[in-house]
């Protein structure tokens, strides 16, 4: 028998990032000590208080289904975290999530139809252009490497990539891969095209926590783009919860009754007791958090200084754990033969739409960092 299989996956490639580490994890289980800078994915554990909250509801019972955007109590809290942002959103504009990446899926898959265009800015996360493709949009990128990935001086670009025809517009600030965090003057100038254009924007802001002397302004307070923005967040990266599988969005009503039905046929609500762990996670971790995000800004600082000693500049990133090293005109092959010769697990920039780079992440300790740069230069990487 041979299965046929539809264009919606066909026309995709796996998560580049997924893929690079599973190479890694093959080359770990052929006995190689593998510096995994590909992932990003805190080497903190989860803060103990949000274990105990997730053992807690177990033992309460709370394992059964819960209501399919999630159970009040996370909502109300996640409404007043957004309201400390500055977004009114109430519980009933707001949809929990198994991890913020199911959430994306669902504006995407609820907004985007066959022939639809929608905007990225480049270098954008991996997954973007997967989901668009598999909804049947069509892509426009504008390309932010000529100006430290910032989104401000490439007003121009953006300016001739959104039009009549756009129907969905994407901004990651802090940016993965870039860290880059956008200024309000940038994010007034998509508010001026969203709203000149009737454009809806997705504001990814699954790193809002982790940002570096910088406050990141939550697009959807910008006036005029309440009624036009979907913000999405979630417990992966702030609180080390990659595997809890934890998310949200929130929007307007009309957009949560239609993305709804998406979420309650598919994976029906997000797990229950990890919801409660969620309720923990945003009302009494700040500090937890801040340690961390202090952790995160000294690695970047320490992987900034190590490749300066060597001669390599790069544009700091103020938020996130990621930068882009720049690696020449070939960057997967440089990628492959880092992993390969250097035991360092690196990402290809042009997985993100902007050739020539590398991402790292320093989301890895101090040690295992300096140990990854020490490799790349003896190989010749660097």
């Amino acid at each position: 028998m041979t299965m046929e299989f539809t264009d919606r996956v066909t026309r995709v490639e796996p998560s580049a990032t997924l893929a690079i580490s599973a190479l890694a994890t093959e080359l770990e289980a052929d006995g190689a000590d593998v510096v995994d800078l590909s992932v990003g994915e805190p080497d903190f554990p989860t803060p103990r208080n949000i274990v105990d909250a997730g053992q807690e509801a177990m033992d309460a019972g709370h394992t059964g289904y819960t209501t399919s955007a999630g159970i009040l109590a996370l909502r109300e809290a996640i409404s007043e975290k957004l309201a400390d942002d500055g977004l009114d959103r109430g519980t009933d504009e707001i949809i929990v999530t198994p991890g913020a990446k199911q959430a994306l899926y669902e504006i995407v898959s609820s907004l985007v139809q066959d022939g639809d265009e929608v905007v990225l800015l480049d270098p954008a996360w991996v997954s973007y252009e997967a989901m668009v493709k598999m909804a049947g949009g069509s892509l426009s990128r504008v390309d932010l490497s000529p100006h430290d990935f910032q989104l401000e001086p490439a007003r121009d670009e953006l300016e001739e990539a959104v039009s009549a025809d756009t129907e969905l517009l994407i901004v990651n600030s802090p940016s993965n891969p870039t860290g880059a965090v956008y200024s309000d003057a940038a994010l007034e100038g998509v508010r001026d095209l969203a709203v000149e254009h009737d454009v809806t924007v997705i504001s990814d802001e699954i790193y809002k926590e982790i940002t570096y002397g910088v406050e990141p302004t939550s697009l959807g307070t910008l006036d005029g783009m309440a009624d036009r923005t979907v913000t999405v967040n979630g417990f992966s990266k702030a609180y080390s919860m990659t595997g809890w599988r934890l998310g949200y969005f929130a929007g307007p009503s009309e957009l949560i009754d239609q993305a709804g039905k998406l979420h309650s046929h598919s994976v029906s609500s997000a797990v229950n007791f990890v919801q409660h762990a969620g309720i923990e996670a945003l009302e009494n971790t700040d500090e937890a958090v801040a340690e961390m995000v202090e952790a995160f800004e000294g690695r970047r600082d320490l992987v900034v200084d190590l490749l300066a000693d060597h001669g390599v500049d790069v544009a700091v990133p103020d938020g996130a754990f990621y930068m882009m090293l720049p690696v020449g005109d070939d960057d997967q092959a440089w990628c492959e033969g880092a992993i390969e010769d250097a035991h360092v697990a690196t990402v290809p920039g042009s997985a993100f739409g902007t050739p020539g780079y590398a991402r790292i992440s320093y989301a890895a300790s101090e040690e295992r960092l300096e140990e990854g740069i020490e490799r790349l230069v003896a190989e010749g990487y660097l």
